[in-house]
């Protein structure tokens, strides 16, 4: 056998030269210094640079050598790099004496990928409580392992000059261990120190104007003014953050009145998953998101908190989840405190920095502005932002990560497409907003951008798409867009097409495909698409929003739906949970009696006039909402009569749920229906059973917790009826759940668990919300196969 290979052996000591193009994320990420030592390590010569269209290299050297340092490329890559590609062909030699790192290139359509901002890393942090240590409490200590990288790109490739640190000169010894291939900084372009900056200030409110405060340390005083009870702005990687001791019930209470925040809960900073162990109910996978490099705010069970570390009740008020989240920057970890520090807040409340409903705050003069009415002092410093990036929020549902906003540490990596696209925009929806860039087979979602009804949104929404534009190269041929004729987003598609086409998908359809998407089906066979919501613009005018789709990417078929019951006067049912209750009542005939909950939180005079407005149908919609059902449930059950956030009325149902015996096992059940053809049509799931039930078991004593138990277990009944019934009728055997009302993880792990035990495939989302942040990669999948690649 040695004859043979003595021709290969030969081979390998021949002079090669390749050329290797990588793609992924491989700029901002150490990935030229990485090539370097690979290179220089197999003896190799040549060269590296970053490109639009990734990172390039040639390198030259014996045949065995160059092969492999192509191998090893993706195998060994540094921790925040992602190889989508590597590609390589041969060249003709060239020579050298070295390996070195060429000058970036620029021009071409950008391929390569821009990594999210990453949690300040171990070695760093280090360095950070080290009086010895040159950046010894630098607010901005950072390497090619962690730090700051989409929020201050303001183009591709990745180099400084085309982020915003290019107005920091670098000091000589940054500038020497930046061109140091042996040092952990070399070509990371944030690299930073006290000498070179940025730098921190700290703004306090002052009569009749604003001062700095000179002469002290921005930090410490920041901290005393925190345990004070001060409101802080903090400049963060994405935005400003109001932040306040999260233990200090005045200080909480107060930042809750000037944020007229209502009652939606408040996510807190704490040290360590340590310090929060007492607060949550901490899983394994749960402690992984806290403690990984994303850091996003984790929803996590709250426990009878006792100790001297509890937050506030106005943190999180009729919430039974908490959100955490740990440090992820330098100026986190300083204000938490370092070892030996003098005693300060060890939680804070830290929450994005605006107005409810209105997009966060990046620019500085803008901060001293909009949040003077809100904040008592600004930390700040003299980094531009250029990227808006919020706090992504993500919970565990069955020891799998369910992401309900996407966005800092996860955008603007892109997703896997299980088809290729034509470049195309889809806009997403007007709540939760997310656009979705696509190209061939990938995917950019972006980040958070909010709700749609504010106009500063709008204008936030219109600076982001053309940022992502640019730093992905798509250029967008289609344009697409929600069916709702009234939505804001509809009308941006429609005034920025530019003779471009706009493919309008059903609100539903793009949930069921979204889900579909993430899961890599390619289409070829329909799944049960289960999309439960508070409201999408149906097909008849109607507001959908409780239904059973068979659906691919071509089209959908509604199997089945919620029964219609009006909707009293549109928004005000949504923020009335009672107005809600009572017209399912009025649809089950079912009269409403003073021993009812709902009916005592209706003020008498508007009793009156909701009573007229149904009898006469004015102003009420139709609708098959899941979600309006499940505010109905929660004020008949007496848990919640006003909605001062989204989905309160369900949260609070939920966790009111959770309260429950284990041994009651009873489920409510909602009546079948089909409308025509001997059975076979349209499926109506009618809720009156259910209503009259509750209203049976309230009259009975029984209390809330049970109620809503019994009530999450008929919602699972309803979804396992309504899918055997499609398998029976089709043959499929595919279930996406999907749609906000699966945020939900009770009914979630319910409905997925008794799937499963029937033998159905469940497909629930983890990589993109459930909500209306993942509608536009649902709608850009199915715009794919109305305008079809080639």
């Amino acid at each position: 056998m040695s004859g043979p290979q003595a021709p290969a052996a030969v081979a390998e000591d021949t002079l090669r030269r390749r050329r290797v193009i990588v793609r992924g994320v491989v700029q901002g990420v150490g990935f030229r210094p990485y090539l370097y030592g690979l290179a220089t390590e197999l003896a190799l010569v040549g060269h590296v640079s970053n490109t639009p269209e990734g990172v390039v290299a040639e390198v030259e050297g014996t045949a065995s050598a160059v092969a492999r340092f192509c191998d090893r490329i993706a195998a060994q890559a540094p921790p925040l790099a992602r190889v989508d590609s590597v590609h390589h062909r041969d060249v003709p030699p060239a020579g050298g004496s070295a390996f070195t790192i060429l000058t970036s290139r620029t021009g071409g359509p950008a391929r390569t990928l821009v990594s999210p901002d990453s949690a300040t890393c171990a070695d760093c942090l280090a360095e950070l409580a080290d009086p010895a240590d040159r950046r010894h409490r630098h607010p901005f200590v950072n390497c090619t392992h962690c730090g700051p990288r989409f929020t201050i790109v303001t183009g591709v490739p990745y180099d400084r000059a085309n982020t915003t640190m290019v107005g920091f000169a670098m000091c000589p010894d940054c500038a020497r261990e930046f061109a140091d291939p042996a040092d952990r900084r070399f070509h990371a372009q944030p690299v930073a120190c006290p000498a070179c900056g940025p730098r921190l200030r700290l703004v306090v409110a002052q009569e009749p104007g604003l001062g700095d405060v000179d002469g002290a340390d921005p930090v410490t005083e920041a901290r005393a003014l925190l345990m004070r009870g001060a409101i802080l702005a903090v400049k963060g990687l994405g935005g400003y953050h109001l932040a306040c001791d999260a233990t200090n019930h005045a200080a909480v209470d107060l930042l809750r009145r000037r944020k007229a925040r209502g009652d939606k809960p408040f996510a807190v900073m704490a040290r360590t998953a340590d310090d929060v162990q007492h607060l949550v109910r901490l899983s394994p996978a749960e402690r992984s998101l806290l403690e990984g490099r994303a850091r996003p705010v984790v929803l996590m069970r709250r426990r009878h908190a006792v100790g001297d570390l509890r937050p506030a009740e106005a943190v999180a008020p009729g919430s039974p989840d908490l959100g955490v989240m740990l440090p992820y920057t330098p100026l986190h970890h300083l204000l938490l405190g370092l070892p030996g520090d003098p005693d300060g807040p060890r939680l804070l409340v830290m929450t994005s920095g605006n107005l409810s409903g209105e997009p966060i705050v990046t620019d500085d003069t803008e901060a001293l502005e909009r949040l003077a009415h809100l904040a008592d002092a600004w930390l700040t410093h003299d980094r531009p932002i250029h990227v808006p990036c919020d706090d992504s929020v993500v919970r565990v549902c069955d020891e799998e990560p369910l992401v309900i906003r996407r966005s800092r540490g996860y955008a603007p990596l892109p997703l896997a497409l299980p088809l290729p696209v034509r470049p195309a925009l889809a806009v997403g929806g007007d709540l939760k907003n997310a656009f979705c860039l696509g190209a061939g087979r990938q995917a950019w979602l972006s980040a958070h951008i909010g709700d749609m009804d504010d106009v500063g949104t709008q204008r936030a929404f219109e600076h982001a798409t053309r940022q992502l534009e640019s730093i992905t190269g798509v250029r967008p041929e289609t344009l697409v867009a929600d069916r709702h004729p009234g939505y804001r987003s509809v009308r941006w598609a429609d005034r920025n097409a530019a003779q471009r086409p706009v493919v309008r998908v059903q609100h539903h359809h793009a949930h069921v495909a979204a889900a579909m998407a993430e899961h890599g089906l390619d289409g070829t066979r329909p799944v049960i698409g289960v999309a439960f919501d508070g409201t999408g613009h149906g097909d008849d005018g109607a507001i959908w929003g409780g239904e059973f789709l068979l659906a691919d990417y071509d089209g959908f078929t509604r199997f089945g739906h919620l029964a219609y019951v009006p909707l009293p006067g549109g928004d005000a049912a949504v923020r009335r949970p009672y107005r809600m209750a009572l017209a399912h009542l009025r649809a089950a005939g079912i009269g409403w009696a003073d021993d009812l909950a709902c009916t005592t939180a209706c003020p008498s005079d508007e009793l009156r006039v909701l009573e007229r407005q149904l009898e006469r149908g004015l102003h009420c919609v139709p609708t098959s909402s899941m979600g309006r059902l499940f505010d109905a449930v929660s004020s008949l059950a007496g848990v919640c009569h006003r909605a001062g956030y989204e989905a309160q009325a369900a949260v609070e149902l939920e966790g009111t749920a959770l309260r429950a015996p284990a041994e009651d096992t009873t489920a409510y059940a909602f009546a079948l229906h089909a409308s025509k053809d001997n059975g076979r049509g349209v499926v109506r799931a009618d809720p009156a059973p259910v209503l009259a039930a509750i209203v049976g078991d309230l009259r009975a004593g029984v209390e809330p917790a049970l109620v809503a138990a019994r009530f999450h277990r008929g919602v699972t009944g309803l979804v396992h009826r309504m899918c055997a019934r499609v398998r029976e009728r089709h043959g499929l055997d595919t279930v996406a759940l999907t749609g906000g009302v699966f945020a939900n993880t009770l009914l979630s792990s319910a409905c997925a668990a008794t799937l499963r035990e029937d033998g159905f495939t469940v497909l629930r989302h983890h990589l993109v919300p459930p909500n209306d942040g993942g509608l536009a990669l649902g709608q850009l999948m199915v715009a794919a196969r109305a305008t079809p690649t080639d």
